[in-house]
């Protein structure tokens, strides 16, 4: 039984890939400091997943942005509006962020993770550019003395994840040839094994698809000599298991956490090939809490009947990216919080626990098992894990407190008067620059170097200076601009109970950013305002309307490590109710616009079809629990960002927000969905990419507006950029701001009624 890892946290635990990538975007670094800093980080990662005892460690899991770009550049899948974008790191930067006149390739969620992938773009025919697994491997041959495991993504996932591929058996025809030639040249090189990820497996995976798959794969793999092939799936059971059972490869990676206990079921119906290596993602690669040993070494000896040990190599259930480096940073947290979880460091230990549990015995791991043992029984007791004072609302619920007392077409009316806003409304989504000048307060305030009060007036200078700005630009809709939020769920997270925050639990979300996902541990409710002073104070200043801007009870469980001990819409009705309350504070203060966001409510969806309906109706009934207290005068919006709208429109509609504002701007073909099934509420467009440093034209606003004209009514529509502007420059948000305001004035004039 050997111990292998499916792929390591790339930023680092000092977050230094962040720190060399934007150094290398402001200029600062060169293409060969931030080439040679990342080869010294991955160097690193390697040395450390040996040291916690693993045998077969991923190379070429670190990217600079983003592995599935990686994959479409090394193909050269590179569309015709980037050849002007020079190569190399000009090239790929340019896919991945946007060049001067060349928009970004389309952003899109990672299965139902909160990491965002670049979607292939397949406007040529593919060739093979480089051998980016076979760099990997040469750089790690000599460190890793034969232990190094190329990953790679497998041809069928990326088929899946692309935009504009061909039919997929043409694709599958076209990529299978450069496939075989990645790993002829990695078995020439002496590689051992490689790691090919196809997560999309455990998707609705057909008989045809099987089959094509099975003859895609004879062709990769024929005349291998001494390279063998791990196929990798993840985040599911694997899907058409008996015929993808036969495929010709050595081993089958499987997940044992979220796909149990479907692949158990599998493997005792259908037994497993006794020539292959059984890949048993054993330890949970997305959730931080501390493995039950004992339930896990159940789980062996239930496999071992039909996969002997010699055969099996331990994992987690999937990459590692999801979670953060170390625990050993958090002595902040509660004794029985702390020891209670486990990030990747301490999956791996979990690893080489249970792997020596197997070889040398139990006894030898009796202080592990023991540990463990406790770490389960304080986390039981922990205080704040029940309070029944919530769970008792929770249970009083009625069916009357999920909906609002007013009819859509009722509260339209209503606002419409109220707010009297123009034609084709600009509002943004919520967030303004977070300058260096208000990362240094918020850091000095958590030091304890400044006062409450002085903090406090810090954070009211920069929400009057951009209500002036806002006013300026001449917005219909301002915002208080979030100043005071290092992050939209890590902030009211810190303001609830039930919740806990870490020092340094970064996870990658994009390219360089990185959030730091609270901890749910207990029952959450609100006991303070969350929001209110800001507000309100934003409020004063103009007599314009300024929106609330809170965070839904949805993703703020997506977007959270959550406990696993209470079903999931019981936790998000708690956070629901705390949620409305807020609301209920908001709307007594006079505010008549509240907006509760809603980015992950697709993440979480499953990712089988037929298992999707109850996430969909507990998701949709937290919403609704949330805005069901608002008065009919108070309009409620929610934003959603890198969804896929055709999975999910019923439950948008059935959502019963007035206005939804969404992410357009790198994803085309998004009116197709609601050119299908009419949507009758207003929606606000995201006009221009917030992720990409490029400030686009007004025209180019102002084309996705009209393009949306050929769908909706001018009077549905807002305009809005597709995100939280955080990230940007004050200088690039002005300008975009001003184009955008811009084009929809014009677009007011043309439409505007006789």
């Amino acid at each position: 039984m050997l111990v292998s890892n499916i792929g390591y946290p790339r930023m680092g635990r000092e977050r230094t890939l962040k720190k060399l990538l934007e150094g290398y975007w402001g200029r600062v670094l060169d293409e060969e400091g931030l080439l040679a800093g990342a080869a010294r980080l991955e160097e690193a990662h390697w040395r450390q997943q040996v040291r916690l005892g693993v045998e077969l460690v991923p190379v070429g899991d670190l990217s600079l942005y983003d592995h599935v770009l990686d994959t479409a550049v090394m193909f050269g899948l590179v569309p015709e509006r980037f050849e002007k974008a020079g190569d190399g790191l000009s090239l790929y930067f340019a896919m991945a962020r946007g060049g001067p006149n060349a928009p970004a390739c389309a952003m899109r969620k990672w299965f139902n993770t909160n990491y965002h992938y670049i979607a292939p773009e397949w406007e040529r025919k593919p060739v093979l550019v480089k051998n980016l697994p076979l760099q990997a491997y040469l750089r790690a041959k000599d460190t890793l003395n034969g232990n190094a495991k190329p990953v790679l993504l497998g041809p069928f996932t990326l088929i899946k994840l692309s935009k504009n591929a061909p039919e997929w058996r043409r694709a599958l025809y076209e990529l299978s040839p450069l496939y075989a030639q990645v790993l002829r040249e990695l078995d020439a090189a002496g590689a051992t094994w490689v790691q090919v990820d196809e997560p999309s497996l455990i998707l609705d995976v057909t008989e045809e698809e099987a089959k094509a798959l099975a003859a895609a794969y004879r062709k990769i793999t024929e005349g291998l000599r001494g390279l063998k092939i791990m196929l990798q799936t993840y985040f599911g059971g694997l899907s058409q298991y008996a015929r993808l059972m036969a495929l010709p490869v050595d081993g089958l990676g499987l997940d044992f956490v979220h796909g149990y206990p479907e692949n158990i079921a599998n493997l005792e119906r259908h037994g497993f090939p006794p020539d292959k290596w059984l890949g048993l993602g054993i330890v949970d690669g997305r959730n931080i809490w501390r493995t039950n040993l004992r339930q896990k070494l159940d789980l062996l000896h239930k496999v071992f009947p039909y996969v002997p040990a010699t055969r099996i190599w331990l994992q987690p259930s999937c990459s590692l990216l999801h979670l953060p480096v170390s625990a050993a940073d958090e002595s902040h947290l509660p004794s029985a919080l702390r020891q209670g979880i486990a990030f990747a460091d301490e999956r791996l230990t979990e690893l080489r626990a249970l792997a020596r549990a197997v070889k040398e015995g139990e006894t030898v791991v009796a202080a592990e098992l023991a540990a463990a043992d406790q770490a389960q029984r304080a986390l039981a007791e922990l205080s704040g894990r029940v309070v029944p004072a919530v769970r008792m609302r929770v249970s009083a619920l009625k069916e009357t407190d999920f909906q609002r007392t007013a009819p859509y077409a009722e509260r339209r009316k209503l606002q419409s008067r109220r707010l009297a806003l123009p034609l084709f409304p600009t509002t943004t989504i919520g967030s303004f620059p977070q300058t260096p000048e208000v990362r240094a307060a918020r850091a000095r305030r958590r030091r304890g170097e400044v006062s409450k009060e002085q903090y406090d007036a810090f954070i009211r200078g920069q929400i009057a200076e951009w209500v002036r700005i806002q006013e300026q630009l001449g917005l219909d809709v301002l915002v208080h601009g979030e100043f005071e939020r290092n992050d939209m769920v890590e902030y009211f997270a810190t303001r609830l109970q039930g919740f806990a925050v870490t020092s340094n639990a970064w996870v990658q979300s994009y390219g360089s950013r990185c959030v730091k996902p609270p901890i749910l541990f207990g029952d959450v409710y609100r006991d303070t305002p969350l929001t209110l002073a800001e507000a309100l104070y934003a409020q004063s200043l103009t007599p314009q309307p300024v929106k609330g801007i809170l965070t839904g009870p949805v993703t703020m469980l997506n977007w959270s490590f959550v406990r696993e001990d209470l079903e999931s819409d019981q936790i998000a009705y708690q956070v629901a109710l705390a949620i409305r309350d807020e609301i209920v504070d908001l709307e007594k203060a006079g505010l008549a616009i509240i907006q509760v966001d809603e980015p992950a409510l697709r993440e979480g969806l499953p990712l089988r079809t037929e298992e999707r309906a109850p996430y969909l109706s507990w998701a949709v009934s937290a919403f609704r629990l949330a805005t069901g207290g608002a008065c009919p005068e108070t309009q409620i919006h929610t934003h959603m960002c890198y969804v896929e709208f055709g999975d999910i429109l019923e439950a948008i509609e059935a959502m019963d927000a007035d206005v939804i504002s969404i992410e357009t701007a790198r994803r085309g073909g998004f009116l197709e969905v609601f050119k299908r099934s009419a949507y009758h509420r207003d929606i606000g467009l995201g006009v221009y990419d917030v992720h990409s440093p490029r400030v686009p034209e007004v025209e180019d606003m102002e084309r996705v507006i009209r393009q949306a004209l050929d769908v909706f009514r001018p009077e549905q529509l807002w305009v809005n950029p597709d995100c939280g502007l955080k990230t940007r420059q004050q200088k690039e948000v002005a300008a975009a701001l001003k184009r955008m305001v811009k084009a929809a004035r014009r677009l007011r004039t043309e439409y505007r009624p006789d």
